[in-house]
């Protein structure tokens, strides 16, 4: 399985010749001029994981991708976007998808929680692969091999980064929805050097495919 980090929570997925890209948003780069992709999937409705006005030239560079996402943000998109729930599972070739998660993380209890889903993704190979899990702390019930994880939000401090990656104690974990920090490495030296033990911590360099 290759990923490809195009910034923040955007991630292409290439698994056994199927493309997947999972939230194009606002302060990613690079994803509207893809084309040959099978599905796009987006974890939630805030900008910076679906960018509404760059969807029209991705989409119109991928006429037959499938297109999913939470029930909120399908309904907002409109057809031809599919709403997907957790618990639900589908195919996109030979790559299984299981949606899980629900909620949102909490940014502050005065900002409504939206839906949030994480997708887990695998194949007959390799199951359980990896989790993105959007902005959420989803904890998925089996182990997983690569954990998307973010490293610095509105609703997350470096704690709850550190505590999040224990929980779920990966494989590999590919830090994403970096964005809004001015000095991402200072997240990822304490990511580093608080990750369990047998995890290791992978930047992926933007825009290059990377065996995970």
């Amino acid at each position: 399985m290759q990923l490809t980090h195009l910034g923040h929570s955007c991630l292409l997925l290439e698994a056994e010749g199927v493309r997947i890209l999972i939230d194009p948003g606002t302060f990613a780069t690079g994803f509207a001029e893809l084309t040959g992709l099978d599905a796009v999937l987006v974890t939630h409705q805030h900008p910076d994981h679906v960018d509404v006005d760059a969807l029209p030239q991705l989409l119109g560079n991928n006429p037959g991708a499938r297109l999913v996402a939470d029930y909120m943000t399908a309904t907002k998109l409109g057809d031809p976007w599919t709403p997907v729930s957790p618990g639900e599972r589908f195919t996109v070739g030979p790559v299984r998808v299981r949606v899980e998660g629900g909620t949102h993380a909490v940014i502050h209890p005065d900002v409504p929680v939206i839906e949030n889903v994480a997708y887990l993704f695998g194949t007959a190979a390799q199951p359980n692969h990896l989790l993105h899990p959007g902005d959420s702390f989803h904890v998925p019930e089996e182990p997983v091999a690569v954990l998307a994880l973010p490293a610095g939000a509105p609703w997350l401090k470096i704690a709850e980064a550190v505590d999040y990656l224990r929980a779920v104690s990966p494989e590999v974990a590919v830090p994403i929805h970096q964005a809004v920090l001015a000095k991402p490495e200072m997240h990822y030296r304490l990511l580093e050097q608080l990750r369990p033990e047998h995890t290791e911590l992978r930047v992926l360099e933007h825009g290059v495919a990377s065996e995970v």
